[in-house]
């Protein structure tokens, strides 16, 4: 069995199977020899399970010679971030606390997959309670970018997307309450995929000592892969099936040709590194030499100043139970702690669904508008101080750390779907992506037009 096939996309991974062209065990070995070789240095993968995952691997191929596909994910072998509970694998969120934690059930999104047919063998590497922009904990050490080791995989999925990028897994599961699938998913160079809020469970997620059983305001479970059809093929088996969220998406468009788009990407609101524009506008102008027409000036009614500010108190009302005070701090959030009643939630929610308002206004003319992630490139690992003393450089001024999170908390918080594709690379070699936003319900849309996007652009690449 040749390399290249670790980098297959899933779907092409998973029809191979069906016609007997590779095994589900000799994927799964050249997978595990890959982690072998590959994953001192990157240090994506944490923990693995692999007796239990090659005696699953070869059931699943007597199965197959039996006529018995289980389903679409038939005999592919994953890892999934360790933030998600996978019943009798150690499971911890990044936290010392839950270093012996072993789940006695499947987070939703986990129970989906293996019921399509995917084996779990390994979790991956995450901040602690996920609440970081990288990739590193006390237990488990750093995660390197697969494209440079000196710089972040983004986060807080970012094992996820590092094991994805090179190679070790077929595809993975992330979380994002500010940007989690987004970040990791741009600075590897793969796609992800930030469900509307409430289309996928998101249960069994440990952000904190005792989580797992609720599911979070603005927080979403979504796939990360090596291609947008791996994208749609994924969400459709992770939609919830039963209540009390059951939300149907709309269908996918019928012409590419026809959607009407917007492009936002640069504001005062959060300035971007020049590095990153350069790549952002050549996808863009893609778009128009295919006859997409691009408006560069329409933006939604909605003040992102004011907009990020309700987001960010509205996250870390979600979060405060993982979210140290510093972090808190860090996102210049007032009045959101411990003791926020659920009156003030009450007051903020009502005035997230007249910014709702405003995007579904907007979105009655257009059908995305494409926005920027992160205002710099792929940084170097920063793990000095914490998420509100650290700064970043862009463009030569020294900014914030945590304005990190103000593209993607400004869409996170209105529930919108957001897809993440690989457009290119800045002058460094380095993976550079925006977020493709759509109405809410628009999941399949953003697919689509992202997968698009990146055919234009190049599309997925292995790293070096």
């Amino acid at each position: 069995m040749t390399e290249g096939i670790a980098f297959w996309s899933t779907t092409r991974q998973a029809e191979a199977i069906r016609n007997g062209e590779i095994s589900s065990r000799d994927l799964l070995e050249l997978l595990i020899a890959r982690v072998e070789t590959i994953n001192p240095d990157l240090n994506a993968v944490i923990t693995l399970d692999l007796e239990g995952a090659r005696s699953l691997a070869d059931e699943a191929d007597v199965k197959l010679k039996n006529g018995d596909v289980v389903g679409p994910l038939h005999g592919i072998p994953i890892t999934i971030k360790d933030a998600l509970e996978t019943e009798g694998l150690r499971s911890t969120g990044g936290a010392t606390e839950l270093h012996n934690n072993i789940p006695s059930k499947d987070a939703g999104v986990v129970a989906a997959v293996k019921e399509a047919g995917a084996i779990v063998f390994g979790k991956t590497n995450l901040p602690r309670w996920s609440g970081d922009i990288q990739a590193f904990n006390e237990m488990f050490g750093t995660t390197v970018n697969p494209w440079d080791g000196e710089r972040v995989p983004g986060g807080s999925s970012g094992g996820a997307a590092a094991a994805v990028s090179a190679g070790l897994s077929s595809f993975e599961i992330g979380t994002d309450i500010g940007g989690s699938i987004r970040f990791p998913a741009s600075f590897c160079g793969v796609f992800g995929h930030k469900p509307s809020w409430g289309v996928v469970p998101s249960t069994g997620y440990l952000d904190h000592e005792t989580g797992g059983i609720i599911e979070a305001d603005v927080n979403v479970h979504g796939p990360i892969a090596r291609s947008a059809d791996d994208l749609e093929m994924l969400l459709k088996i992770l939609i919830r099936k039963e209540g009390p969220l059951v939300t149907a998406l709309a269908p996918p468009p019928d012409d590419l040709n026809n959607l009407k788009v917007a492009s936002w990407l640069d504001d005062p609101f959060c300035p971007v590194d020049t590095k990153v524009l350069t790549v952002m506008e050549a996808a863009v102008t893609s778009l128009d030499k295919v006859g997409i027409s691009v408006d560069r000036n329409a933006r939604p009614d909605v003040d992102p100043e004011d907009a990020f500010a309700l987001g960010a108190w509205l996250v870390s009302a979600a979060m405060v139970q993982s979210l140290p005070p510093e972090t808190l701090e860090g996102l210049d959030v007032e009045g959101a702690s411990s003791k926020t009643t659920h009156r003030e939630w009450l007051d903020r929610h009502a005035k997230r669904e007249a910014i709702r308002d405003k995007w579904a206004e907007f979105f009655e003319e257009f059908d995305a508008v494409i926005m920027p992630i992160s205002f710099v490139p792929p940084f170097r690992h920063n793990q000095e101080g914490d998420f509100g003393t650290r700064t970043l450089v862009c463009n030569g001024e020294e900014r914030p750390y945590a304005d990190l999170v103000r593209w993607t908390i400004l869409t996170g918080m209105a529930y919108l779907p957001a897809t993440t594709p690989p457009i290119g690379f800045d002058d460094e070699g380095l993976p550079i992506s925006f977020q493709v936003v759509g109405p809410y319900g628009g999941d399949y849309t953003t697919i689509r037009l992202a997968g698009l996007i990146a055919e234009l652009s190049g599309g997925y690449q292995p790293p070096p």
